[in-house]
């Protein structure tokens, strides 16, 4: 759990409301994904600028169904969603006032974001906004100090400061039509400082939380992709790791690379246990439905995640020195129980502590539920030749079960006695 500071103009600082590391879902879905390619389908297949705007004249998902995703999302134990208004492409998925080049001028013309935000205000979930800072259709949306830039329309016109007042008007609009917005994901830093577009946020929503890819200094960094390289380490602020179902892509491919279950799981499992939010991604077809190659993937990794009993949300780091053979794990603490994760692959169906705090009431695995049993004993293996060199006794948990569970970490929820 983390606690927020927010400065104003004076320097002053403002504490802002606990935030509780969540499970979400990211969701990337736009004009890219009638291509089947890739989110960025325009500038890493080099499709004309032309060609793939005209995209937009037959863009009619008319397999949109926002209750069903956030009915996924729930089902798969995620409390918010990210939705991404805006990516690289320029090309805008809600009702705006500032461009033509958006979801109303398609044959669909319905506002996608506002039938989102209504389903998950129906069914209790939180809703956040991702908004890329290239934009790759706007006449002044090319930025010589940042990346991604490549695939942009009108390099030749460099004016930042007449940019960031049509992305203030779209802020605007995404801040005061939609409800309550969670989080803010701005994405690719402009290497811009400008406070005032933040604070227009902030103003907008006091209670949002902002990322750290925007114009100034956010609430919440944004690991991406790949395992931290230090599991050992809680993060000391407030955190989002995100990652897609897909290795090549977060928006929609016909063909893509899916990442084994046991990998996100294992993702999700060091992230969140470190005290990280964690961001999911899916990437819904041309026609608006999250296919069965995803959805299946998500269920199955929900169904783990559901598993866990709300053990990874809201957990206290257990600094008690556990002297743990054979593998690595991250101890947490909550509701007075002891959880410890192991990420990695263990080499044995038992699991041997030698430095305890107690004797256990109980040891339990989370990943079936069933009771484990524990005895303090010595180990064979641990004797050294003679009675004077014996090692310390162990806490043995046995009969764990890892070769039925091998495609997902195995996490055990531990009663300590007084």
């Amino acid at each position: 759990m983390f606690i927020v500071l927010i400065y104003d103009k004076r320097g002053n600082f403002m504490i802002k409301q606990d935030h509780e590391n969540k499970f979400g879902m990211f969701i990337h879905w736009g004009l890219y994904s009638i291509t089947g390619l890739h989110e960025q389908a325009l500038a890493r297949y080099d499709i004309d600028s032309s060609e793939y705007e005209s995209l937009a004249n037959s863009f009619d998902p008319v397999d949109y169904d926002p209750e069903e995703w956030v009915l996924l999302a729930k089902k798969s134990g995620m409390k918010y969603i990210c939705f991404t208004a805006k990516h690289h492409d320029g090309f805008c998925m809600w009702d705006t006032k500032q461009t033509d080049y958006n979801i109303m001028n398609t044959p669909y013309r319905k506002d996608v974001l506002k039938m989102l935000a209504d389903a998950c205000r129906k069914h209790g979930m939180l809703l956040s906004l991702y908004y890329s800072n290239p934009d790759w259709h706007h006449p002044y949306g090319y930025n010589p100090n940042s990346s991604h830039q490549w695939k942009a329309k009108y390099p030749q016109t460099v004016d930042t400061e007449k940019y960031r007042e049509y992305v203030k008007a779209q802020i605007t609009e995404l801040l005061t039509c939609y409800g309550d917005i969670y989080t803010f994901f701005w994405d690719i830093p402009p290497q811009i400082e400008d406070p005032s577009l933040n604070e227009l946020i902030r103003r907008l929503q006091p209670d949002i939380y902002i990322n750290d890819r925007g114009w100034s200094e956010g609430d919440f960094s944004t690991p991406e992709r790949k395992f931290i390289a230090d599991s050992s380490k809680r993060f000391t602020r407030m955190t989002e790791a995100c990652n897609s179902l897909g290795q090549q892509s977060w928006g929609y491919r016909e063909k893509e690379d899916f990442y084994s279950k046991r990998y996100l799981c294992c993702a999700i499992d060091k992230y969140m246990s470190l005290g990280a939010s964690y961001l999911l991604n899916v990437g819904p077809d041309g026609k608006g439905a999250i296919t069965d190659a995803y959805k299946e993937r998500l269920l199955k990794i929900g169904d783990w995640y559901n598993r866990m009993e709300g053990c990874l949300e809201g957990a206290e780091e257990d600094d008690f020195k556990y002297d743990i053979s054979y593998t690595d794990h991250i101890a947490t603490k909550k509701n007075g129980n002891t959880y410890l994760h192991f990420c990695k692959e263990m080499i044995s169906d038992v699991i041997c502590l030698y430095n305890y705090p107690s004797k256990p009431e109980r040891v339990r695995l989370m990943n079936t539920g069933k009771l484990l049993d524990f005895e303090i004993m010595y180990l064979p293996d641990f004797f050294r030749g003679s009675a004077d060199n014996i090692s310390k006794t162990c806490l043995h948990i046995g009969n764990i079960g890892i070769d039925e569970l091998s495609d997902e970490p195995i996490v055990l929820e531990i009663k300590w006695s007084d």
